[in-house]
């Protein structure tokens, strides 16, 4: 297992230009809240198709997952599959911000082990992926009185988050930045302090800088530490947070335990992250062959820096 250079140039996902028209996304916002989830995603056929259509990178980045995914070349219905499923977990933050749980079957993997975690009083560490909705799994904790913070990297979707924000401005505020907070960390203490949980997504850094490279399926892939070595400082039990996509209005929320960090000594700090990093790795990659079409790196993951 390599680190990679330390540097600071930009990840690919960073650079690729965030599409969709503001008011667009609004006007489809107030749409789907007043006719409903059910001709709101007779629309969402649409648009996907125009996405699966004319965005030939995703395209292509796509059906390179898929083929890892499945273990044979995808099926064009399958890989337009993965398109609407990404729409869809998209359109459905606009009921969960509402609050409008009523909608979805769900089912939970797991709370048992959260509830066990969260007997202390403290908040936990809850990293998940771009796989599936990691809204519905904090929409969840909010439904039984376990509240959730992001933290996340919100430069690169200024206009999804600034039409859900402006559908649920308190659920919209309940984010950390990152990237360019200095003071994130602390904001990050002080909720775990106070009972708050914070959902972080570990798959993903804007720069190629303090990264693992460990086999996810079937190739070596680059993951970034900054989650983890933060976890590692704040000497915080870690859970594996995802939800996932099932078709219809079925999901899967699964928790799973990730990492142990409050009894780690310093000077075993760094194969600590390494070994929390590889069970991330094994664990997303299960998740990924369970339920293929939850993956939304919609690049070359597995591009050499």
């Amino acid at each position: 297992m390599n680190s990679s250079a330390d540097n600071l140039r930009a990840a690919p996902w960073t650079v690729r230009r965030e599409r969709g028209s503001l008011a667009l996304l609004r006007l489809m916002a107030r749409f789907s809240l007043r006719l409903g989830r059910a001709p709101g995603r007779v629309i969402l056929y649409g648009i996907a198709a125009y996405y699966f259509l004319f965005a030939p990178r995703a395209r292509r980045a796509s059906r390179a997952y898929l083929r890892r995914a499945l273990g044979r070349a995808p099926r064009a219905a399958e890989r337009f599959r993965h398109v609407l499923a990404f729409a869809t977990t998209i359109h459905d933050r606009v009921y969960l911000l509402n609050g409008r749980f009523e909608l979805f079957d769900l089912e939970v993997h797991g709370e048992a082990l959260l509830r066990e975690q969260l007997a202390g009083g403290n908040g936990l560490l809850l990293f998940g992926a771009h796989l599936g909705s990691f809204e519905i799994a904090r929409a969840l904790g909010r439904r039984a009185a376990l509240p959730v913070v992001m933290a996340a990297h919100t430069r690169n979707a200024r206009k999804i988050n600034a039409a859900l924000a402006a559908i649920s401005p308190e659920a919209a505020a309940a984010v950390v930045p990152l990237g360019d907070n200095p003071l994130a960390l602390l904001e990050v203490q002080r909720l775990l302090e106070e009972g708050v949980s914070v959902g972080i997504l570990a798959d993903r850094t804007p720069h190629e800088q303090g990264s693992e490279t460990v086999p996810f399926l079937g190739a070596p892939a680059r993951f970034p530490t900054g989650p983890f070595r933060a976890a590692a400082a704040l000497g915080r039990p870690v859970v594996l947070m995802a939800g996932l996509y099932l078709g219809a209005n079925r999901y899967r929320v699964v928790f799973e335990p990730l990492a142990d960090f409050s009894t780690v000594p310093r000077e075993q700090r760094d194969a600590a992250v390494r070994a929390a990093i590889e069970r991330y790795a094994q664990l997303l990659e299960a998740l990924c062959r369970a339920e293929p079409f939850n993956w939304f790196n919609f690049y070359d993951f597995w591009a050499a820096p």
